[in-house]
């Protein structure tokens, strides 16, 4: 059957039970005795083996089942969480990603075993059992899951469960029954029961059937499997299979599948009388998958190519909106409908011109005001809250101590902050580069950090917050900060500046020079940093964005990155300007001032022009001479627009203003680049192309 329709929801889910698992385990290294800890590992555990074997993903489901054995041991009491356990276990759940990495991308689990982290936990449980069996929690935990009562031999005292025996068997029924058990067939009813939280039941019931196609045949279901596809049936169903398995394996096998709460199983007795009437006639076999399927797919070893192919990078596009947003937004596009049927009203009214006008400029205020609001609704659809980035780096912390041998804790606040979609995706890698330097470079030694009075155990902090239109996220440290000395040697000895430069640079210029490629401060080169290839790859991701990143430190104290991010990617406010005859958008967000100076106010600092502005010094930049755009003569006056990047400002002279706007951006493709300059471009209400600056490639 294919259940490719489903591999989306698969991928999803998993990467949800993944990051369930590695929380949970992080909090059991802490508290080890903590039951309910070690029952929502369980849980997510066997919710996950199921996952994984109803799609087929043999390796996965084979290796959370050894993980799920010994979960099993250690809600039992027979096991402890002792380190050597947790980092076993955390290898696991790497692998698992792994699985679902190769998934994501090529559409199966590939061909890695990970043998010697299943002989680890089989050894684990071997020692800690004193040599026991090792495969005895699929019934336990077959039994936890299924609830109480839910034994072959309590299905019968407990008959209004077992909804199978009121299923109404026809002639034509009883004749198909009689067949399969001539073939030596087992005839069993069966009441399968989903959880009440269980949102797309239509595939729960279709996996469900799909766990046992191969090894029976589906007799008949009440509900109807077609009424079950379309979701008419509350949260059981009760179907006759037929079958030479055994209770317990069908039983295991419907267990595996997540968010079926209980499963009830009896072997069904048919009257002999009634078998005689419809013996000759032999219904045609109905297979035990009907539920959301078409056609068979091919062998999975067979078609591995084809499937890379029409199975790359799945998942990852999806977005989960709450209810009211969506309500909002079907609102407003209710009163876009509304605002076009009167303006269509307006323009084909047999009133005066003079009123028809009126009435026309009533609609136009009326339609500026929705697509404002639209915008702001469907932003909110698409912001996801940055705690699917962050919340993988406890993870990280707990690995890098180990790593490094230094004791460290991770504080995080604020991982309800939402970003746009495109963003979120895009800030990982960054955030993961500062948190892993802050802990190589920023935090001293646990030695150093008693000898200086400091708590043994060092702090990062990850701190997320919305300024404006923008969103802040900061990760700083508690350790030495940065060496400002250091750096003027290094950036020295490297040639990466003069000594003459070094007359004019402030502490900011050299923090700035971290962010150079390949430049590091690093005495020693390990896997964790100090290969140069960190801040600079950091500040390009960010830049790319449409952000920025400063720092800023005290020696001794720690060091603070900063990293300034636009809310969203698809509409900003910007101010329109005029060089020469074009027109060129400034993201508004990055304005800090308009100023008119005089042309005598310019002067020139080692060859620069800059101009003093309330005891600040500040570059300037001709647009002209940078846009290769024809100017006249200078002016008496120059209108100068003063943006910034963190602590930085630089001054553009533009001819005029033409006043602010929304703008939708474009992008340029990858043919126009032009170093640069541009992040984008927009289109105007008369239909005219204007470029937006990048600013943050100008400073």
């Amino acid at each position: 059957m294919d259940t490719s329709q489903y591999l989306d929801l698969f991928i999803d889910e998993t990467k949800e039970h993944l990051q369930s698992l590695n929380e949970h385990i992080l909090t059991l290294e802490k508290e080890p005795e903590d039951a309910d800890t070690v029952n929502e590992i369980f849980r997510a555990a066997h919710t996950l083996k199921g996952m994984a074997g109803t799609m087929g993903f043999t390796r996965m489901q084979r290796l959370t089942h050894d993980l799920e054995n010994v979960f099993s041991e250690i809600r039992n009491g027979t096991m402890k969480a002792n380190a050597k356990l947790i980092d076993v276990l955390f290898r696991g759940l790497d692998a698992l990603e792994s699985y679902l990495d190769v998934i994501s991308s090529e559409g199966n689990e590939g061909t890695e075993d990970n043998e010697d982290i299943i002989q680890d936990l089989n050894e684990l449980l071997e020692e800690q059992n004193g040599g026991g069996s090792t495969g005895g929690s699929e019934e336990s935990g077959t039994g936890a899951s299924a609830g109480d009562g839910a034994g072959p031999e309590e299905d019968s005292r407990d008959s209004a469960k077992a909804k199978y025996n009121g299923i109404p068997i026809t002639e034509f029924d009883t004749s198909a029954i009689q067949s399969a058990k001539n073939d030596g067939k087992n005839i069993y009813g069966i009441t399968v029961y989903l959880q009440e939280t269980c949102i797309l039941k239509a595939a729960r019931a279709f996996l469900v059937f799909k766990s046992v196609e191969d090894k029976g045949e589906l007799v008949k279901s009440v509900p109807t499997t077609e009424k079950i596809e379309d979701e008419e049936y509350e949260f059981d169903f009760s179907w006759i299979l037929a079958t030479s398995e055994s209770k317990e394996k069908i039983r295991e096998l419907i267990m595996n599948v997540s968010e079926v709460e209980d499963v009830y199983i009896g072997e069904l007795s048919i009257p002999e009388q009634a078998v005689e009437k419809k013996e000759e006639k032999k219904p045609e076999k109905k297979k035990a998958a009907p539920v959301a399927a078409k056609a068979a797919p091919p062998k999975q070893e067979e078609n591995g190519d084809k499937q890379k192919k029409s199975k790359a990078k799945v998942g990852n596009r999806s977005v989960r909106v709450d209810i009211d947003k969506l309500d909002n937004l079907m609102n407003l596009v209710s009163e876009l409908i509304i605002a076009k049927n009167g303006l269509v009203s307006a323009g084909s009214s047999n009133s005066g011109e003079g009123d028809r006008s009126q009435a026309f400029h009533e609609q136009i205020e009326y339609l500026e005001r929705v697509p404002t609001n639209l915008h702001e609704s469907v932003m909110k659809v698409r912001m996801v809250p940055i705690d699917s980035v962050v919340n993988r780096f406890p993870r990280m912390v707990r690995d890098l101590t180990r790593k490094l041998n230094k004791k460290m804790e991770l504080y995080m606040t604020g991982e309800e902050t939402e970003l746009d979609r495109t963003v979120i995706d895009e800030i990982g890698d960054p955030l993961m580069h500062l948190i892993r330097n802050s802990a190589d470079h920023g935090l001293e030694s646990n030695e150093e950090r008693v000898r200086l009075g400091k708590p043994e155990i060092g702090s990062i902090f990850l701190d997320a917050y919305q300024d404006g239109n923008n969103v802040v996220i900061e990760v700083r440290d508690d350790g030495a900060g940065i060496d400002i000395d250091k750096v003027r040697r290094k950036a020295l000895e490297r040639g990466t500046i003069t000594e003459k430069q070094m007359e004019t640079m402030n502490d900011n210029d050299y923090i700035d020079l971290l962010f150079r490629p390949s430049f590091s401060t690093a005495d020693q080169i390990t896997d964790v940093s100090g290969r140069g290839v960190g801040l600079d790859v950091v500040k390009t991701n960010i830049e790319s964005l449409g952000g920025s990143i400063s720092a800023r430190t005290v020696l001794g104290e720690g060091s603070t990155f900063s990293i300034q991010l636009p809310l969203t990617l698809a509409i900003i406010q910007a101010l329109m300007v005029e060089v020469g005859k074009e027109k060129y958008a400034i993201p508004l967000g990055n304005i800090d001032g308009i100023e008119d100076i005089p042309n005598g106010d310019i002067c020139f600092v080692q060859s620069k022009e800059v101009i003093h502005l309330r005891g600040n010094v500040i570059p300037i930049l001709r647009l002209h001479d940078l846009l290769g755009v024809e100017k006249e003569e200078d002016p008496e006056s120059y209108v100068v627009v003063i943006v910034k990047k963190g602590e930085q400002k630089i001054g553009l002279i533009v001819d005029s203003l033409i006043g602010q706007q929304e703008t939708v951006i474009k992008s340029l493709g990858h043919h126009i680049t032009y170093e640069k300059l541009f992040s984008g471009a927009t289109i105007l209400g008369d239909g005219e192309v204007a470029l937006i600056l990048d600013t943050n490639s100008l400073i």
